[in-house]
Protein backbone atom coordinates (compact mmCIF):
# COMPACT_ATOMS: atom_id res chain seq x y z
CA UNK A 1 0.00 0.00 0.00
CA UNK A 2 2.90 2.33 0.52
CA UNK A 3 3.20 2.77 -3.35
CA UNK A 4 -0.70 3.96 -3.81
CA UNK A 5 -1.82 7.65 -3.95
CA UNK A 6 -5.45 8.37 -4.03
CA UNK A 7 -6.66 11.96 -5.01
CA UNK A 8 -8.54 14.35 -6.23
CA UNK A 9 -8.25 17.48 -8.04
CA UNK A 10 -10.52 20.08 -7.17
CA UNK A 11 -10.88 23.99 -8.32
CA UNK A 12 -12.95 26.57 -9.20
CA UNK A 13 -14.48 26.24 -12.66
CA UNK A 14 -12.56 26.68 -15.35
CA UNK A 15 -9.12 26.51 -13.91
CA UNK A 16 -8.02 23.81 -15.74
CA UNK A 17 -9.03 20.57 -13.94
CA UNK A 18 -9.87 18.33 -16.99
CA UNK A 19 -6.50 19.93 -18.99
CA UNK A 20 -4.42 18.62 -16.35
CA UNK A 21 -6.16 15.79 -16.06
CA UNK A 22 -4.99 15.40 -19.71
CA UNK A 23 -1.36 16.01 -19.33
CA UNK A 24 -1.03 13.79 -16.11
CA UNK A 25 -2.54 10.75 -18.55
CA UNK A 26 -0.15 11.12 -21.02
CA UNK A 27 2.66 11.65 -19.02
CA UNK A 28 2.04 8.08 -17.91
CA UNK A 29 1.26 6.52 -21.79
CA UNK A 30 -1.51 4.29 -20.51
CA UNK A 31 -3.04 5.50 -23.65
CA UNK A 32 -1.53 5.95 -27.24
CA UNK A 33 -1.16 9.58 -28.85
CA UNK A 34 -3.16 8.46 -31.60
CA UNK A 35 -6.13 7.35 -29.41
CA UNK A 36 -5.34 10.49 -27.50
CA UNK A 37 -8.62 13.25 -27.72
CA UNK A 38 -8.67 16.38 -25.16
CA UNK A 39 -10.67 16.28 -21.85
CA UNK A 40 -9.99 12.41 -22.11
CA UNK A 41 -12.18 11.55 -19.16
CA UNK A 42 -15.47 14.05 -19.91
CA UNK A 43 -17.16 11.34 -21.96
CA UNK A 44 -20.36 12.84 -22.64
CA UNK A 45 -20.98 15.05 -25.66
CA UNK A 46 -22.42 17.67 -23.22
CA UNK A 47 -19.36 18.06 -21.21
CA UNK A 48 -17.55 18.49 -24.59
CA UNK A 49 -19.19 21.31 -26.24
CA UNK A 50 -19.56 23.45 -22.82
CA UNK A 51 -16.28 22.93 -21.69
CA UNK A 52 -17.28 21.56 -18.44
CA UNK A 53 -17.10 18.32 -15.97
CA UNK A 54 -20.29 17.42 -14.99
CA UNK A 55 -19.27 13.69 -13.55
CA UNK A 56 -16.53 12.78 -11.92
CA UNK A 57 -13.86 10.09 -13.59
CA UNK A 58 -11.42 8.20 -12.10
CA UNK A 59 -8.38 6.70 -13.67
CA UNK A 60 -5.47 4.58 -12.24
CA UNK A 61 -1.89 5.67 -13.66
CA UNK A 62 1.21 3.56 -13.27
CA UNK A 63 4.07 5.65 -12.41
CA UNK A 64 8.13 5.35 -12.45
CA UNK A 65 8.90 7.57 -10.15
CA UNK A 66 12.46 9.45 -10.27
CA UNK A 67 13.92 7.49 -7.43
CA UNK A 68 12.61 3.76 -10.12
CA UNK A 69 10.11 3.06 -7.27
CA UNK A 70 6.51 1.95 -9.21
CA UNK A 71 3.87 3.48 -7.87
CA UNK A 72 -0.15 3.32 -8.78
CA UNK A 73 -1.90 7.23 -8.63
CA UNK A 74 -6.08 6.73 -8.23
CA UNK A 75 -6.93 10.19 -9.76
CA UNK A 76 -9.98 11.26 -9.56
CA UNK A 77 -11.35 14.52 -11.66
CA UNK A 78 -14.33 16.07 -9.83
CA UNK A 79 -16.72 19.31 -11.56
CA UNK A 80 -16.16 22.89 -10.21
CA UNK A 81 -19.55 24.47 -11.10
CA UNK A 82 -21.41 25.48 -7.66
CA UNK A 83 -24.53 22.89 -8.74
CA UNK A 84 -22.40 19.63 -8.84
CA UNK A 85 -20.76 20.27 -4.74
CA UNK A 86 -22.33 16.63 -4.56
CA UNK A 87 -19.85 14.81 -7.03
CA UNK A 88 -17.13 16.59 -4.85
CA UNK A 89 -17.76 15.53 -1.42
CA UNK A 90 -18.55 11.80 -3.11
CA UNK A 91 -15.06 11.80 -4.57
CA UNK A 92 -13.01 13.21 -1.49
CA UNK A 93 -14.31 10.44 0.80
CA UNK A 94 -12.45 8.26 -1.51
CA UNK A 95 -9.17 9.88 -1.36
CA UNK A 96 -6.44 10.55 0.76
CA UNK A 97 -5.56 13.91 -0.81
CA UNK A 98 -6.17 16.57 -3.19
CA UNK A 99 -4.73 19.10 -5.60
CA UNK A 100 -6.02 22.40 -5.16
CA UNK A 101 -5.99 23.94 -8.99
CA UNK A 102 -6.17 27.78 -8.75
CA UNK A 103 -5.42 30.03 -11.76
CA UNK A 104 -2.27 32.26 -11.93
CA UNK A 105 -4.42 35.21 -13.64
CA UNK A 106 -7.58 34.52 -11.82
CA UNK A 107 -6.30 33.90 -8.16
CA UNK A 108 -8.39 32.26 -5.47
CA UNK A 109 -12.23 32.42 -5.85
CA UNK A 110 -15.26 31.01 -4.44
CA UNK A 111 -15.52 27.28 -4.92
CA UNK A 112 -11.87 27.29 -4.33
CA UNK A 113 -12.59 28.84 -0.86
CA UNK A 114 -15.52 25.76 -0.52
CA UNK A 115 -13.94 22.60 -2.18
CA UNK A 116 -10.74 23.71 0.53
CA UNK A 117 -13.52 23.32 3.45
CA UNK A 118 -14.55 20.16 1.82
CA UNK A 119 -11.39 18.99 1.77
CA UNK A 120 -10.59 19.70 5.04
CA UNK A 121 -13.64 18.28 6.76
CA UNK A 122 -12.57 15.21 5.10
CA UNK A 123 -8.95 15.65 6.89
CA UNK A 124 -6.98 15.38 3.34
CA UNK A 125 -3.64 16.56 2.84
CA UNK A 126 -3.68 19.24 0.12
CA UNK A 127 -1.20 20.40 -1.80
CA UNK A 128 -1.92 23.60 -4.02
CA UNK A 129 -1.26 24.37 -7.44
CA UNK A 130 -0.74 27.03 -9.74
CA UNK A 131 -1.84 26.77 -12.96
CA UNK A 132 -2.21 28.34 -16.43
CA UNK A 133 1.58 29.85 -15.34
CA UNK A 134 2.11 30.83 -19.46
CA UNK A 135 -0.51 33.23 -19.94
CA UNK A 136 0.64 36.76 -20.17
CA UNK A 137 -1.69 37.84 -17.23
CA UNK A 138 -0.22 35.44 -15.19
CA UNK A 139 0.73 36.89 -11.32
CA UNK A 140 2.35 34.07 -9.57
CA UNK A 141 3.28 36.29 -6.24
CA UNK A 142 -0.24 37.91 -5.97
CA UNK A 143 -1.58 34.18 -6.42
CA UNK A 144 0.72 33.22 -3.84
CA UNK A 145 0.06 35.86 -1.34
CA UNK A 146 -4.01 34.76 -1.50
CA UNK A 147 -2.68 30.95 -0.61
CA UNK A 148 -0.95 32.17 2.46
CA UNK A 149 -4.13 34.44 3.51
CA UNK A 150 -7.08 33.52 2.02
CA UNK A 151 -6.75 30.10 2.38
CA UNK A 152 -3.78 29.70 5.16
CA UNK A 153 -1.75 27.10 3.30
CA UNK A 154 1.89 26.83 3.09
CA UNK A 155 2.90 28.99 -0.11
CA UNK A 156 6.15 27.50 -0.43
CA UNK A 157 4.76 23.68 -1.07
CA UNK A 158 3.08 25.46 -4.03
CA UNK A 159 3.57 23.72 -7.34
CA UNK A 160 3.78 25.79 -10.29
CA UNK A 161 2.15 24.65 -13.90
CA UNK A 162 0.75 24.81 -17.20
CA UNK A 163 -1.44 21.89 -18.02
CA UNK A 164 -2.11 23.09 -21.36
CA UNK A 165 1.78 23.41 -22.33
CA UNK A 166 2.66 20.42 -19.87
CA UNK A 167 5.23 22.65 -18.19
CA UNK A 168 5.89 21.23 -14.67
CA UNK A 169 3.67 17.91 -14.39
CA UNK A 170 6.78 15.44 -13.39
CA UNK A 171 7.52 17.47 -10.57
CA UNK A 172 3.67 17.56 -9.70
CA UNK A 173 3.66 13.48 -9.61
CA UNK A 174 6.41 13.77 -7.84
CA UNK A 175 5.00 16.03 -5.15
CA UNK A 176 2.03 13.91 -5.10
CA UNK A 177 4.31 11.07 -4.38
CA UNK A 178 6.51 12.69 -1.80
CA UNK A 179 3.51 15.20 0.19
CA UNK A 180 0.24 12.91 -0.17
CA UNK A 181 0.17 9.77 2.51
CA UNK A 182 -0.37 6.47 1.25
CA UNK A 183 -3.70 4.68 2.40
CA UNK A 184 -3.96 2.97 5.55
CA UNK A 185 -5.69 -0.42 6.01
CA UNK A 186 -5.72 -4.46 6.86
CA UNK A 187 -5.39 -6.29 4.29
CA UNK A 188 -6.03 -9.06 7.08
CA UNK A 189 -9.98 -7.56 8.10
CA UNK A 190 -12.97 -8.78 6.73
CA UNK A 191 -13.42 -6.39 3.18
CA UNK A 192 -14.83 -3.20 4.06
CA UNK A 193 -15.68 -1.36 0.76
CA UNK A 194 -17.25 2.03 -0.20
CA UNK A 195 -19.52 2.90 -3.28
CA UNK A 196 -18.54 6.07 -4.89
CA UNK A 197 -19.71 6.02 -8.02
CA UNK A 198 -21.45 3.87 -10.59
CA UNK A 199 -22.83 3.68 -14.11
CA UNK A 200 -24.82 1.42 -15.98
CA UNK A 201 -23.76 -0.86 -19.08
CA UNK A 202 -26.67 -2.16 -21.00
CA UNK A 203 -24.54 -5.52 -21.29
CA UNK A 204 -22.91 -6.27 -17.56
CA UNK A 205 -25.42 -4.17 -15.96
CA UNK A 206 -24.51 -1.65 -13.04
CA UNK A 207 -20.52 -1.55 -13.20
CA UNK A 208 -19.87 0.01 -8.97
CA UNK A 209 -16.85 1.96 -8.68
CA UNK A 210 -15.87 1.28 -5.25
CA UNK A 211 -12.63 2.03 -3.04
CA UNK A 212 -11.26 -0.62 -0.80
CA UNK A 213 -10.42 0.21 2.93
CA UNK A 214 -9.87 -3.08 4.30
CA UNK A 215 -9.95 -6.71 3.00
CA UNK A 216 -9.85 -7.32 -0.59
CA UNK A 217 -12.49 -8.45 -3.02
CA UNK A 218 -12.41 -11.12 -5.65
CA UNK A 219 -14.30 -12.84 -8.74
CA UNK A 220 -16.68 -15.40 -6.94
CA UNK A 221 -17.07 -13.47 -3.68
CA UNK A 222 -20.23 -13.22 -2.49
CA UNK A 223 -20.99 -9.69 -1.08
CA UNK A 224 -23.80 -7.76 0.57
CA UNK A 225 -24.73 -4.15 0.54
CA UNK A 226 -25.18 -3.13 4.46
CA UNK A 227 -27.69 -0.63 3.51
CA UNK A 228 -30.45 -2.95 1.97
CA UNK A 229 -29.24 -6.49 2.48
CA UNK A 230 -29.36 -6.77 -1.42
CA UNK A 231 -26.63 -10.17 -1.97
CA UNK A 232 -24.70 -10.55 -4.93
CA UNK A 233 -21.98 -12.70 -6.50
CA UNK A 234 -19.03 -10.79 -7.68
CA UNK A 235 -18.24 -11.80 -11.42
CA UNK A 236 -15.27 -9.33 -12.17
CA UNK A 237 -13.06 -7.14 -10.47
CA UNK A 238 -10.59 -4.33 -11.79
CA UNK A 239 -9.32 -0.79 -12.62
CA UNK A 240 -10.12 2.08 -14.92
CA UNK A 241 -7.17 2.99 -17.14
CA UNK A 242 -9.81 4.63 -19.50
CA UNK A 243 -10.89 1.64 -19.94
CA UNK A 244 -12.09 -1.41 -17.90
CA UNK A 245 -9.12 -3.52 -16.76
CA UNK A 246 -10.25 -6.86 -15.30
CA UNK A 247 -7.82 -7.94 -12.36
CA UNK A 248 -7.93 -11.14 -9.88
CA UNK A 249 -8.70 -8.92 -6.85
CA UNK A 250 -8.61 -5.40 -5.33
CA UNK A 251 -6.81 -4.68 -2.22
CA UNK A 252 -7.19 -2.48 0.83
CA UNK A 253 -6.12 1.02 -0.77
CA UNK A 254 -7.09 0.59 -4.28
CA UNK A 255 -9.83 1.91 -6.65
CA UNK A 256 -11.55 0.07 -8.64
CA UNK A 257 -14.87 -1.12 -9.99
CA UNK A 258 -17.02 -4.60 -9.43
CA UNK A 259 -19.57 -5.81 -11.96
CA UNK A 260 -21.76 -8.25 -9.69
CA UNK A 261 -24.83 -8.67 -12.41
CA UNK A 262 -27.15 -6.16 -10.13
CA UNK A 263 -29.63 -4.95 -12.52
CA UNK A 264 -31.93 -3.76 -9.73
CA UNK A 265 -31.01 0.31 -10.16
CA UNK A 266 -31.82 1.21 -6.65
CA UNK A 267 -29.62 -1.66 -5.02
CA UNK A 268 -26.72 0.60 -5.59
CA UNK A 269 -26.51 3.44 -3.51
CA UNK A 270 -23.59 5.70 -3.54
CA UNK A 271 -22.09 6.35 -0.01
CA UNK A 272 -22.97 2.33 0.88
CA UNK A 273 -20.48 0.46 2.68
CA UNK A 274 -20.20 -3.72 0.78
CA UNK A 275 -18.72 -6.65 2.57
CA UNK A 276 -18.55 -10.42 2.37
CA UNK A 277 -22.14 -12.40 3.18
CA UNK A 278 -19.73 -14.98 5.51
CA UNK A 279 -17.07 -12.37 6.98
CA UNK A 280 -18.72 -8.50 7.19
CA UNK A 281 -17.15 -6.04 8.71
CA UNK A 282 -18.31 -4.12 12.12
CA UNK A 283 -19.93 -0.96 10.67
CA UNK A 284 -20.30 0.81 7.79
CA UNK A 285 -18.29 3.68 6.74
CA UNK A 286 -19.05 7.37 6.73
CA UNK A 287 -18.24 10.33 5.67
CA UNK A 288 -20.51 10.98 2.94
CA UNK A 289 -23.54 13.31 2.54
CA UNK A 290 -26.68 12.79 1.05
CA UNK A 291 -27.53 14.67 -1.60
CA UNK A 292 -30.05 17.41 -1.19
CA UNK A 293 -32.10 18.63 -4.18
CA UNK A 294 -32.72 22.30 -3.81
CA UNK A 295 -34.45 23.35 -7.43
CA UNK A 296 -38.03 21.16 -8.46
CA UNK A 297 -39.50 20.81 -11.45
CA UNK A 298 -41.71 18.14 -13.75
CA UNK A 299 -41.46 16.60 -16.67
CA UNK A 300 -43.91 15.06 -19.20
CA UNK A 301 -43.23 13.43 -22.25
CA UNK A 302 -44.43 15.72 -25.16
CA UNK A 303 -46.45 12.17 -26.59
CA UNK A 304 -48.16 10.46 -23.70
CA UNK A 305 -47.28 7.22 -25.67
CA UNK A 306 -43.75 7.68 -25.02
CA UNK A 307 -44.33 7.77 -20.57
CA UNK A 308 -43.08 4.22 -20.67
CA UNK A 309 -40.17 4.81 -22.16
CA UNK A 310 -39.54 8.16 -19.78
CA UNK A 311 -40.37 5.78 -17.01
CA UNK A 312 -36.88 3.28 -17.82
CA UNK A 313 -34.54 6.46 -19.04
CA UNK A 314 -34.87 8.15 -15.59
CA UNK A 315 -34.44 5.09 -14.25
CA UNK A 316 -30.97 4.46 -15.81
CA UNK A 317 -29.80 8.04 -15.60
CA UNK A 318 -30.70 7.68 -11.81
CA UNK A 319 -28.18 5.16 -11.62
CA UNK A 320 -25.45 7.89 -13.75
CA UNK A 321 -26.66 10.28 -11.78
CA UNK A 322 -27.22 9.77 -7.65
CA UNK A 323 -27.94 13.20 -7.33
CA UNK A 324 -31.67 12.96 -9.05
CA UNK A 325 -34.18 13.20 -7.16
CA UNK A 326 -37.68 12.17 -9.17
CA UNK A 327 -41.29 10.52 -8.28
CA UNK A 328 -44.35 10.33 -10.15
CA UNK A 329 -46.71 13.06 -10.64
CA UNK A 330 -49.64 13.84 -13.42
CA UNK A 331 -51.14 17.28 -14.94
CA UNK A 332 -54.46 17.58 -16.44
CA UNK A 333 -52.54 19.50 -19.37
CA UNK A 334 -49.65 17.19 -19.73
CA UNK A 335 -50.62 13.92 -18.53
CA UNK A 336 -48.30 11.36 -16.75
CA UNK A 337 -44.71 12.81 -15.90
CA UNK A 338 -42.11 12.74 -12.71
CA UNK A 339 -41.85 15.48 -10.27
CA UNK A 340 -37.95 15.52 -10.12
CA UNK A 341 -35.57 17.36 -7.82
CA UNK A 342 -32.53 18.55 -9.22
CA UNK A 343 -28.93 20.93 -7.32
CA UNK A 344 -29.53 23.67 -9.46
CA UNK A 345 -30.61 24.97 -13.11
CA UNK A 346 -27.55 23.63 -14.57
CA UNK A 347 -28.09 20.39 -13.39
CA UNK A 348 -31.99 20.35 -14.10
CA UNK A 349 -30.58 22.41 -17.98
CA UNK A 350 -28.09 19.09 -17.96
CA UNK A 351 -30.60 16.05 -16.91
CA UNK A 352 -32.98 17.67 -19.60
CA UNK A 353 -30.82 17.54 -22.64
CA UNK A 354 -29.28 13.90 -21.48
CA UNK A 355 -32.68 12.65 -21.41
CA UNK A 356 -33.51 13.86 -24.68
CA UNK A 357 -30.01 13.19 -26.36
CA UNK A 358 -28.91 9.65 -24.18
CA UNK A 359 -32.53 8.41 -25.31
CA UNK A 360 -33.96 10.19 -27.72
CA UNK A 361 -37.13 11.30 -25.83
CA UNK A 362 -38.88 15.00 -26.44
CA UNK A 363 -39.69 16.42 -23.40
CA UNK A 364 -41.65 19.31 -21.70
CA UNK A 365 -40.65 21.16 -18.38
CA UNK A 366 -42.44 22.88 -15.89
CA UNK A 367 -41.31 26.38 -14.18
CA UNK A 368 -38.66 25.64 -11.51
CA UNK A 369 -39.85 26.06 -8.15
CA UNK A 370 -38.23 25.79 -4.22
CA UNK A 371 -39.47 24.07 -1.91
CA UNK A 372 -41.44 26.06 0.82
CA UNK A 373 -43.05 24.98 4.38
CA UNK A 374 -46.51 25.95 4.64
CA UNK A 375 -47.96 26.61 8.18
CA UNK A 376 -52.04 25.72 8.30
CA UNK A 377 -54.47 27.61 10.57
CA UNK A 378 -55.36 24.45 12.33
CA UNK A 379 -51.18 23.99 13.14
CA UNK A 380 -50.12 21.97 10.88
CA UNK A 381 -47.08 22.32 8.22
CA UNK A 382 -47.11 21.07 4.88
CA UNK A 383 -44.06 21.06 2.57
CA UNK A 384 -44.83 22.51 -0.84
CA UNK A 385 -42.78 22.28 -4.01
CA UNK A 386 -45.26 21.81 -6.41
CA UNK A 387 -47.80 24.84 -7.24
CA UNK A 388 -50.24 22.20 -7.84
CA UNK A 389 -50.27 21.27 -4.29
CA UNK A 390 -50.63 24.92 -2.98
CA UNK A 391 -53.53 24.63 -0.58
CA UNK A 392 -56.51 27.28 -0.50
CA UNK A 393 -55.43 30.53 0.45
CA UNK A 394 -57.82 30.96 3.30
CA UNK A 395 -56.54 27.99 5.11
CA UNK A 396 -52.82 29.34 5.39
CA UNK A 397 -51.44 31.05 7.95
CA UNK A 398 -48.09 31.82 6.68
CA UNK A 399 -45.79 30.28 4.79
CA UNK A 400 -41.86 30.05 5.23
CA UNK A 401 -38.94 29.99 2.26
CA UNK A 402 -35.34 28.73 1.52
CA UNK A 403 -32.55 31.04 2.63
CA UNK A 404 -29.10 30.55 0.99
CA UNK A 405 -25.48 32.01 2.33
CA UNK A 406 -24.54 33.43 -0.64
CA UNK A 407 -20.28 34.15 -0.55
CA UNK A 408 -19.29 36.30 -3.69
CA UNK A 409 -15.79 37.21 -4.02
CA UNK A 410 -15.65 40.45 -6.84
CA UNK A 411 -12.56 42.99 -7.60
CA UNK A 412 -13.45 46.04 -5.28
CA UNK A 413 -14.80 48.33 -8.33
CA UNK A 414 -17.73 46.03 -9.09
CA UNK A 415 -19.07 46.21 -5.43
CA UNK A 416 -21.72 48.53 -6.01
CA UNK A 417 -23.36 46.89 -8.82
CA UNK A 418 -23.54 43.53 -7.19
CA UNK A 419 -24.60 44.88 -3.99
CA UNK A 420 -27.63 46.73 -6.07
CA UNK A 421 -28.16 42.86 -7.78
CA UNK A 422 -28.39 41.70 -4.11
CA UNK A 423 -30.50 44.08 -3.01
CA UNK A 424 -33.41 43.98 -6.34
CA UNK A 425 -33.30 39.94 -5.30
CA UNK A 426 -34.82 40.72 -1.61
CA UNK A 427 -30.88 39.88 -0.70
CA UNK A 428 -29.92 41.27 3.30
CA UNK A 429 -26.12 42.12 3.43
CA UNK A 430 -24.51 40.58 5.87
CA UNK A 431 -20.70 41.45 5.64
CA UNK A 432 -18.04 41.88 3.22
CA UNK A 433 -14.27 41.92 3.88
CA UNK A 434 -10.87 42.70 1.55
CA UNK A 435 -9.33 39.94 0.97
CA UNK A 436 -6.74 42.44 -0.92
CA UNK A 437 -6.59 45.59 -1.56
CA UNK A 438 -8.76 45.46 -5.02
CA UNK A 439 -10.77 42.31 -4.45
CA UNK A 440 -13.27 42.03 -1.31
CA UNK A 441 -15.85 38.81 -0.16
CA UNK A 442 -19.16 39.88 -0.08
CA UNK A 443 -21.60 37.97 2.01
CA UNK A 444 -25.48 38.02 1.87
CA UNK A 445 -28.46 36.37 2.75
CA UNK A 446 -30.50 35.47 -0.02
CA UNK A 447 -34.07 33.52 -0.85
CA UNK A 448 -32.92 30.53 -2.95
CA UNK A 449 -36.19 31.06 -5.11
CA UNK A 450 -34.14 34.61 -6.63
CA UNK A 451 -30.95 32.83 -7.67
CA UNK A 452 -32.30 30.15 -9.31
CA UNK A 453 -33.82 31.84 -12.28
CA UNK A 454 -30.67 33.92 -13.67
CA UNK A 455 -29.08 35.30 -10.98
CA UNK A 456 -25.49 33.49 -12.00
CA UNK A 457 -26.08 34.65 -15.56
CA UNK A 458 -26.52 38.43 -13.70
CA UNK A 459 -23.32 38.15 -11.70
CA UNK A 460 -20.87 37.36 -14.63
CA UNK A 461 -22.48 39.72 -16.92
CA UNK A 462 -22.11 42.36 -14.29
CA UNK A 463 -18.40 41.92 -13.07
CA UNK A 464 -17.42 41.55 -16.58
CA UNK A 465 -16.99 37.20 -16.17
CA UNK A 466 -14.68 38.25 -12.89
CA UNK A 467 -17.73 37.40 -10.35
CA UNK A 468 -17.28 34.21 -8.63
CA UNK A 469 -20.30 32.86 -6.63
CA UNK A 470 -20.87 29.79 -3.99
CA UNK A 471 -23.67 29.42 -1.76
CA UNK A 472 -25.13 27.06 1.19
CA UNK A 473 -28.43 26.84 2.26
CA UNK A 474 -29.17 27.94 5.93
CA UNK A 475 -32.66 27.91 7.21
CA UNK A 476 -36.38 29.20 6.33
CA UNK A 477 -37.72 32.30 6.48
CA UNK A 478 -41.28 34.20 6.52
CA UNK A 479 -42.17 35.21 3.11
CA UNK A 480 -45.71 36.33 1.69
CA UNK A 481 -45.89 33.88 -1.01
CA UNK A 482 -48.33 33.50 -4.08
CA UNK A 483 -49.35 30.87 -6.62
CA UNK A 484 -49.44 32.45 -9.80
CA UNK A 485 -51.49 30.71 -12.07
CA UNK A 486 -51.17 31.72 -16.48
CA UNK A 487 -54.60 31.14 -18.05
CA UNK A 488 -54.77 30.54 -21.82
CA UNK A 489 -57.76 31.50 -23.44
CA UNK A 490 -59.55 31.35 -20.00
CA UNK A 491 -58.49 28.41 -19.16
CA UNK A 492 -55.59 27.49 -15.69
CA UNK A 493 -52.56 25.37 -17.64
CA UNK A 494 -51.49 23.95 -14.34
CA UNK A 495 -47.93 22.67 -15.64
CA UNK A 496 -47.12 26.59 -16.38
CA UNK A 497 -48.66 27.50 -12.55
CA UNK A 498 -45.90 29.26 -10.41
CA UNK A 499 -45.06 30.09 -6.55
CA UNK A 500 -43.63 33.11 -6.42
CA UNK A 501 -43.35 36.32 -3.73
CA UNK A 502 -45.96 38.62 -3.73
CA UNK A 503 -43.90 41.65 -4.69
CA UNK A 504 -42.10 39.80 -7.67
CA UNK A 505 -46.13 38.50 -9.29
CA UNK A 506 -46.49 41.32 -11.70
CA UNK A 507 -43.42 41.36 -13.15
CA UNK A 508 -43.27 37.33 -13.22
CA UNK A 509 -46.57 37.35 -14.73
CA UNK A 510 -45.73 40.15 -16.95
CA UNK A 511 -42.34 38.43 -18.66
CA UNK A 512 -44.33 35.08 -18.79
CA UNK A 513 -47.73 36.35 -20.86
CA UNK A 514 -44.72 38.30 -23.00
CA UNK A 515 -42.69 34.78 -23.56
CA UNK A 516 -45.95 32.81 -24.28
CA UNK A 517 -46.86 35.49 -27.01
CA UNK A 518 -44.07 34.93 -28.79
CA UNK A 519 -44.38 31.48 -28.74
CA UNK A 520 -47.84 29.99 -29.11
CA UNK A 521 -48.69 30.17 -32.71
CA UNK A 522 -51.45 32.39 -34.05
CA UNK A 523 -55.30 30.79 -34.79
CA UNK A 524 -58.41 32.00 -36.25
CA UNK A 525 -59.47 32.98 -33.27
CA UNK A 526 -58.17 35.71 -30.76
CA UNK A 527 -56.20 34.08 -27.76
CA UNK A 528 -55.88 36.06 -24.21
CA UNK A 529 -52.93 35.06 -22.48
CA UNK A 530 -53.29 36.30 -18.61
CA UNK A 531 -51.99 36.04 -15.01
CA UNK A 532 -53.77 35.68 -11.76
CA UNK A 533 -53.67 35.25 -8.62
CA UNK A 534 -56.66 33.70 -7.26
CA UNK A 535 -59.77 35.38 -9.09
CA UNK A 536 -57.05 38.76 -9.77
CA UNK A 537 -56.07 39.30 -13.00
CA UNK A 538 -52.45 41.01 -13.04
CA UNK A 539 -51.42 40.91 -16.14
CA UNK A 540 -52.48 40.17 -20.17
CA UNK A 541 -51.23 39.64 -23.51
CA UNK A 542 -53.49 39.23 -26.57
CA UNK A 543 -52.38 36.92 -29.47
CA UNK A 544 -54.48 38.58 -32.44
CA UNK A 545 -56.40 36.27 -34.62
CA UNK A 546 -55.74 35.38 -38.85
CA UNK A 547 -58.48 37.57 -40.75
CA UNK A 548 -59.62 36.62 -43.77
CA UNK A 549 -60.41 39.91 -46.08
CA UNK A 550 -63.93 39.27 -46.44
CA UNK A 551 -64.88 42.24 -47.80
CA UNK A 552 -62.66 42.05 -50.94
CA UNK A 553 -65.24 41.08 -53.03
CA UNK A 554 -67.20 43.71 -52.49
CA UNK A 555 -66.61 46.91 -55.14
CA UNK A 556 -69.02 50.01 -54.15
CA UNK A 557 -72.18 49.98 -53.51
CA UNK A 558 -73.57 50.52 -49.98
CA UNK A 559 -71.05 50.46 -46.75
CA UNK A 560 -73.89 48.57 -45.06
CA UNK A 561 -72.99 45.11 -47.26
CA UNK A 562 -69.15 45.76 -46.22
CA UNK A 563 -70.71 46.21 -42.34
CA UNK A 564 -73.12 42.85 -42.72
CA UNK A 565 -70.02 40.79 -43.76
CA UNK A 566 -67.85 41.32 -40.85
CA UNK A 567 -70.55 41.48 -38.43
CA UNK A 568 -70.88 37.76 -39.52
CA UNK A 569 -67.47 37.21 -39.28
CA UNK A 570 -67.05 38.46 -35.86
CA UNK A 571 -70.29 36.12 -34.84
CA UNK A 572 -68.14 33.17 -36.39
CA UNK A 573 -64.71 33.99 -34.41
CA UNK A 574 -67.04 34.30 -31.19
CA UNK A 575 -68.49 30.82 -31.82
CA UNK A 576 -65.23 29.30 -32.94
CA UNK A 577 -63.01 31.07 -29.84
CA UNK A 578 -65.40 29.16 -27.14
CA UNK A 579 -64.78 25.36 -28.90
CA UNK A 580 -61.51 26.20 -30.09
CA UNK A 581 -58.74 24.80 -28.53
CA UNK A 582 -54.85 26.12 -27.91
CA UNK A 583 -52.50 23.57 -28.54
CA UNK A 584 -49.39 24.67 -26.50
CA UNK A 585 -45.78 23.73 -28.02
CA UNK A 586 -43.13 22.35 -26.11
CA UNK A 587 -41.04 25.66 -26.82
CA UNK A 588 -43.68 27.89 -25.19
CA UNK A 589 -43.31 25.42 -21.49
CA UNK A 590 -39.23 25.67 -22.23
CA UNK A 591 -39.74 29.63 -22.53
CA UNK A 592 -41.14 30.47 -19.16
CA UNK A 593 -38.12 27.99 -17.67
CA UNK A 594 -35.84 30.94 -18.70
CA UNK A 595 -38.46 34.06 -17.46
CA UNK A 596 -36.31 35.68 -15.51
CA UNK A 597 -36.20 39.80 -15.07
CA UNK A 598 -35.37 41.50 -17.82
Amino acid sequence: MKNIRNFSIIAHIDHGKSTLSDRIIQQSKIISDRDFQDQILDNMDIERERGITIKSQTVCIPYTAKDNQPYMLNLIDTPGHVDFTYEVSRALASCEGALLLIDASQGVEAQTLANLYLAMESDLEIIPVINKIDLPSADIERVKEQIENDLGLDANTAMLTSAKAGTGIIDLMEGIIRYLPAPTGDIKKPLKAIIFDSHYDAYRGTVVHIRVFDGSICAGDKIVFMSNNAEYKVEEVGIFQIVKISKKELKAGEVGYIIAGIKTVSDTKCGDTITLTNNRCQKHKSGFKEAKPVVFSSIYPVSSDDYEELVLSIEKLKLNDASLVYEKDSSAALGFGFRCGFLGLLHLDVVQERLEREYNLSLILTAPSVRYQIFLNNGEMEIIDNPALYPDPTIIGYAKEPFIKASIIVPAKYMGAVMNLCLERRGINKNYEYLTSDRLEMTFDLPLAEVIYDFYDKLKSITQGYGSFDYEIIDYRETDLAKLDILINGDRVDALSQLVHKDRAVSRARVACEKLKQAIPRQMFKIAIQGAIGGKIISRETISAFRKDVTAKCYGGDISRKRKLLEKQKKGKKRMKMIGQVEIPQSAFLSVLTSGDK
